[in-house]
């Protein structure tokens, strides 16, 4: 019995046993590998969801993946004396082995090699992380920390791995080409840059929600400017740009910020009015609306808001129980 603890890790939640629990620790057969064998994705059913602030998972990008997760999260910073991108909330806990081509873009290639392998048997189809529905492409919403263009010019750097093997989503001639992985820019991204080639991108802005609420008439009106604190998607704009399918994918904005509080455990008629303005004007630009910053506690009103943002169409709920969002799926 003690042999079959050092293999397997046993969840709790139906005795199933959970390879994450125990990947990579010394006495298992994983141990020193730093990715997983491709049949964990087996039986997972991608659901709509984006891991917030992934890289503080016990095993970031796997955990995700193994929950269900079609988004992941991961903050990026740069500094002028090391040619790598680190991964972390903040400067604080920044470690040298936690880097975004480690926890991120190696991992990915592994998966994407083991379920696209060159043989006789293989159709040549494109196939994407889950192996039960293997035409949906996983975004990588990459949060840039530190000064945007020198950082945005390292995470296209960084990304040739899977831009070699034709695994990036890119728009060419104004058609998007789905693919794989789909890369989206936010925090200081700056859309100047990400939109200089305007024949030609394989990576995509995260839009301000803020700026997109319509009425039911078709109406616009900003709802909050992009300067206030929890405005998305100032960093390189301008008041003439104008954010489509081809240059953003996601529009995402601060729920706090563009809703205040939701008092009384309960989202007031105002702001459903104002969450169903501002999804009506993303989904008008073809974007997937995308809301952070959400209450998560009481666990009750936690799941309300998470039932009514998804009956609404928002394109994912963003999570950082992974778990507890697939209780309510």
């Amino acid at each position: 019995m003690a042999d079959v603890g050092r293999f397997v890790a046993v969840s709790i939640t139906g005795q199933i046993p959970n390879p994450l629990l125990c990947w990579g620790a010394p006495g298992t057969t994983s141990e020193g590998l730093s990715w997983y064998p491709t049949d964990f994705l087996r039986d997972v059913q991608p659901i709509s969801c984006h891991s917030h602030n992934d890289y503080w998972r016990t095993v970031p990008l796997f955990s995700a993946l193994h929950a269900g997760c079609i988004s992941v999260e991961a903050d990026v910073w740069l500094f002028p004396s090391v040619d790598s991108l680190f991964i972390g909330h903040n400067t604080a806990s920044l470690t040298d082995n936690r880097t975004f081509t480690s926890l991120y873009v190696d991992p990915l290639v592994k998966i994407l090699e083991d379920n696209n392998p060159k043989s006789e048997f293989n159709s040549g189809s494109m196939n994407g992380v889950f192996d039960t529905d293997p035409s949906q492409s996983l975004t990588l919403l990459v949060d840039v920390k530190t000064d945007g263009a020198q950082t945005w010019a390292e995470v296209l750097r960084e990304l040739q791995p899977l831009r070699d093997r034709g695994w990036l989503t890119f728009m060419e001639n104004s058609t998007v080409h789905q693919r794989p992985i789909t890369v989206v820019g936010t925090g200081n991204t700056p859309f100047d840059v990400l939109t200089s080639n305007s024949t030609y991108r394989d990576a995509f802005f995260d839009a301000p929600l803020q700026n997109m609420y319509e009425d039911a008439n078709g109406v616009p009106s900003n709802t909050i400017s992009a300067a206030t604190p929890g405005g998305q998607g100032a960093a390189g704009t301008r008041a003439s740009d104008s954010y489509t399918s081809l240059n953003s994918f996601y529009a995402s904005a601060s729920f706090e910020a563009v809703l205040g509080k939701v008092w009384l455990f309960s989202i007031s008629d105002e702001q459903k009015e104002t969450i169903r303005g501002q999804i009506r004007g993303a989904k008008r630009r073809g974007l997937g609306a995308r809301y952070w910053d959400q209450p998560t506690w009481p666990t009750h009103v936690r799941n309300e808001i998470w039932t009514f943002l998804w009956e609404e169409g928002v394109a994912v709920l963003n999570v950082d129980d992974i778990e507890g969002v697939k209780k309510v799926w």
